[in-house]
């Protein structure tokens, strides 16, 4: 099937991927609220290793082949990191040096997620600066190299309070290093049909950059890619957002004391997520609040891509959602359905307060429905999208950036 964002420009393509890259970042600021709240700060720790572990090897392989940069050395890793939703640009702003193919280092200028946790205190700090980055940094680079290490110069707590960079970094491949092994939910995500959908391949004769296959750039210009390419970055970045999320799920499940349990929280996440993206994608591809805008906001969300992964259709006002790999998976569109119209609120509610969907099951064969109407009096905001909007990246605005290639020092 054609992918859904096919039909933008290139200038609004170029637009939407950081932003895309930038809502898969805010899946952890909307879920993991939940888990603090059902099992405290420290099995939320936990969650996020095995969720990041159990999807970033994955889908960090997967965009190297779509861009052409696979390789074992340090300047793969940092094109992947600069793809990732784990690293979304500016609001991650990490910055790189290479000394030679083997060693390298990286430093965040900024840390949106710093910012978002530091007011909860000290303890949250090093729960994410320490407790989940150390696996999780080497769980990414074992996607290029299980030889890699990622060790910190720097980290927080920040020492004095207002200290820069807020972090440091070095990246050492060493064939005295232990391999690093891919942890136990990596082996779980990469059976998920997630893992291995197929989409459609760059056209290298279209105007515009093909692949990432040249030098390593200060900062990805979004711009310099075709079409073509950038529809297939779009479509990558939201099979992330899957990925993780099949893995947040996974190891949510592991701990919910019942299946239904571990739906509240699931849904909750998404719900959160689905909002505040909403509200970036219409933000940023300045559309107006009108419900023919509200159904193209719906259509060019994360819950419902790439098309290759969920099988929908939207016309006129309704949207129609049949059986489809990610329903297999269990994936976000999985959670929406006639008894769990929340996300779906949440992001048409995003454009207007006063929208709302009514979802019908289909009388004759699986699926459903989703009906778009008008309300007299504006909804007030979810609960789920509030706890998102704590997240410092939910009104985070990109600037412009010259991009230079980076070499050896």
């Amino acid at each position: 099937m054609s992918s859904r964002y096919a039909g933008l420009s290139r200038a609004e393509l170029a637009t939407l991927v950081p932003e895309l890259l930038l809502i898969g970042q805010l899946i952890d600021r909307s879920g993991m609220a939940w888990c603090i709240s059902a099992w405290g700060r420290e099995e939320m720790a936990q969650i996020a290793i095995e969720e990041w572990a159990g999807a970033s090897p994955i889908y960090t392989r997967r965009m190297q082949r779509a861009l052409r940069y696979e390789g074992t050395d340090v300047v793969t890793i940092f094109k992947g990191l600069q793809l990732d939703i784990g690293a979304p640009p500016q609001f991650m702003d990490f910055r790189y040096d290479v000394q030679d193919p083997w060693h390298g280092t990286f430093h965040l200028d900024h840390c949106g997620a710093l910012m978002d946790v530091e007011p909860m205190g000290e303890d949250y700090v090093r729960s994410m600066c320490h407790d989940i980055e150390d696996p999780t940094f080497d769980a990414t680079a074992v996607a290029t190299n299980p030889r890699a290490q990622v060790r910190p110069v720097h980290r927080p707590p920040r020492t004095p309070a207002d200290r820069h960079p807020h972090c440091a970094w070095t990246v050492v491949i060493d064939d005295a290093h232990p391999p690093v092994e891919p942890l136990a939910p990596y082996y779980v995500i990469e059976q998920t049909r997630a893992a291995t959908v197929e989409l459609d391949p760059i056209d290298p004769a279209d105007e515009g950059a093909a692949d990432y296959a040249g030098p390593l750039l200060t900062d990805v210009d979004f711009g310099a890619f075709s079409h073509s390419a950038l529809v297939r970055i779009a479509d990558e970045v939201c099979l992330q957002m899957h990925l993780l999320n099949l893995s947040y799920v996974h190891a949510v499940r592991q701990r919910a004391t019942d299946e239904a349990q571990a739906i509240e929280i699931a849904t909750k996440q998404l719900t959160g997520v689905a909002g505040i993206g909403a509200e970036r994608i219409h933000r940023a591809l300045d559309l107006p609040a009108t419900a023919a805008a509200a159904m193209r906001v719906l259509e060019l969300h994360p819950l419902l891509n790439p098309a290759a992964y969920v099988t929908a259709g939207v016309e006129g006002f309704s949207l129609s959602v049949t059986p489809s790999p990610a329903a297999e998976d269990g994936a976000w569109i999985s959670l929406c359905g006639p008894a769990s119209p929340r996300p779906l609120q949440a992001i048409v509610q995003a454009v207007d307060p006063h929208f709302d969907v009514e979802v019908d099951d289909y009388t004759e064969a699986p699926g459903w429905t989703a009906t778009l109407v008008r309300r007299s009096e504006p909804a007030k905001e979810l609960p789920e999208v509030a706890v998102t909007r704590f997240s410092t990246g939910s009104s985070f605005a990109f600037e412009p950036r010259r991009s230079l290639p980076i070499t050896p020092v």
